[in-house]
């Protein structure tokens, strides 16, 4: 039914069978036929496509997708190229460029994919929403397949990094219990709270200096241009 084409098929077999995915898939079908629906229902899954089980370095968990036609593609704070870059996503350039130095891209491109191939699981808790209504499919059976796949990186044996930015992320802290990853938080990058607690976190560099301290390569940090 759900093909990821990588580890991610056997790492969630049997998920997909459940009731509360067979309910969720019945609604979806309902409201790609009657609505319009973000993103493309061949994107919904683009995060874990991207990223397999074992190649995830970092952790970055979204809230919902963008919800206005031709930004949302499937990754958390990602636009397609071309699309004026998010607020949110114009306050994380803009610490990445202070933690690190690199120079925001150009506003026309929000593109994280280079991201999404070098290891960061750009993981939405809700992977899908109705245009111009953010959380329209909130409480439909989104959080209880990305809270299964939280859990799965939390007992992997390899070290890796969750960055939770704001409350809805920070509250799938309790399914955090290994102490082998690092976690990270802070406040949304979204204007309404990026100055009172996200700006100055140092999360990319931090980041990557606990993957180095744990025999891995770091993150590159750089989008494309």
């Amino acid at each position: 039914m759900v093909s990821i084409g990588n580890e991610w098929d056997e790492v969630l077999k049997g998920e997909f069978d459940k009731d509360y995915y067979q309910k969720l898939r019945q609604f979806l079908i309902r409201e790609y036929r009657s609505r319009r629906i973000y993103p493309d229902m061949y994107d919904i899954f683009n995060a874990l496509k991207y990223t397999s089980y074992n190649d995830v370095k970092v952790v970055i968990l979204g809230q919902d997708p963008y919800h206005e036609e031709g930004q949302a593609h499937g990754l958390a704070f990602s636009v397609m190229p071309g699309v004026p870059q998010p607020p949110s996503l114009v306050n994380i350039f803009r610490e990445l460029q202070e933690d690190l130095g690199i120079s925001p891209p150009p506003r026309d491109n929000g593109s994280l994919v280079n991201w999404a191939k070098d290891g960061v699981l750009l993981l939405n808790t809700v992977l899908t929403v109705r245009e111009h209504q953010a959380n329209s499919h909130k409480g439909r059976g989104w959080e209880i397949l990305t809270d299964r796949i939280i859990q799965l990186l939390n007992e992997r044996e390899k070290p890796l990094v969750f960055i939770l930015w704001g409350g809805n992320a920070k509250a799938k802290r309790p399914l955090l219990t290994s102490r082998r990853h690092l976690v990270l938080t802070g406040a949304h990058p979204s204007p309404l709270s990026a100055y009172n607690g996200f700006f100055g976190g140092r999360y990319f560099s931090r980041a990557n200096e606990f993957l180095v301290s744990t025999g891995q390569e770091p993150v590159n940090w750089e989008t494309g241009r």
